[in-house]
């Protein structure tokens, strides 16, 4: 599969073709509402760091991880980056209030996503309570995980913050408590609006209070009733 930088205008192309083909030679379309067949995306593969799209881009588009794992950001005025989501596996992102991207989103690793188009998806919600109802629920969930990180990044230390972090990833991975991280502490560090050497500190602590434990690359195991006690305490 290509990983290259696509043009925008190629990516278009690509998008409203008709053949039931990925535009990399393999798969075939999906389509995103189960009660909308019309709705099919196309799959794309990006490298790992490679850019999905930028802060000022049209939005034309809208993404599903399919496979791998997906950061967006905001670069403040000062320079610093704030990673405002991760986007995993049947996470749907890209869509925007507006006609440009607010922020910017990166492949954390190499990466597979659907591609749709956005006006289809508008005209199929103005005809179709149940598209209506779902793209509702998908923006409810996008509202919620923004007040979560803000309380997160307001109220709570560090530990208390890389602890409800954690939690929400592995439920996000089917809460089996053992999952690799597809992000760097660096860029934990930039969600949690912490410094990297105060996570890589944090990760150590709850290490040695027995709420965790890593093994080779970034595989960690949770003890879970020790990150909730420290997420609740």
């Amino acid at each position: 599969m290509g990983t290259k930088p696509t043009p925008r205008s190629a990516l278009a192309a690509a998008c409203s073709r008709t053949p039931l083909r990925s535009i990399h030679g393999s798969g075939h379309r999906t389509g995103l509402f189960a009660d909308c067949p019309d709705l099919i995306g196309t799959p794309f593969s990006y490298a790992r760091e490679e850019e999905i799209y930028g802060e000022g881009e049209d939005a034309e588009f809208v993404y599903r991880v399919v496979e791998g794992a997906v950061r967006s950001h905001k670069v403040l005025s000062d320079g610093r980056r704030q990673i405002t989501g991760f986007h995993l596996a049947g996470s749907l992102f890209g869509f925007e209030q507006g006609d440009v991207h607010w922020h910017t989103a990166e492949a954390l690793s190499d990466t597979k996503v659907l591609i749709f188009q956005r006006r289809p998806i508008e005209r199929a919600a103005t005809h179709s309570a149940e598209v209506a109802c779902q793209l509702w629920s998908m923006a409810t969930a996008n509202l919620r995980d923004a007040q979560d990180l803000t309380l997160l990044l307001g109220r709570r230390s560090a530990q208390e913050r890389l602890a409800a972090f954690l939690i929400e990833v592995d439920g996000r991975f089917g809460g089996t408590g053992t999952f690799a991280l597809p992000m760097t502490r660096r860029d934990i560090a930039d969600y949690l609006g912490l410094t990297i050497e105060t996570v890589s500190r944090t990760f150590s602590q709850l290490e040695e209070e027995g709420a965790l434990r890593r093994a080779s690359g970034r595989q960690v195991t949770l003890h879970r009733a020790r990150l909730r006690h420290v997420v609740e305490t």
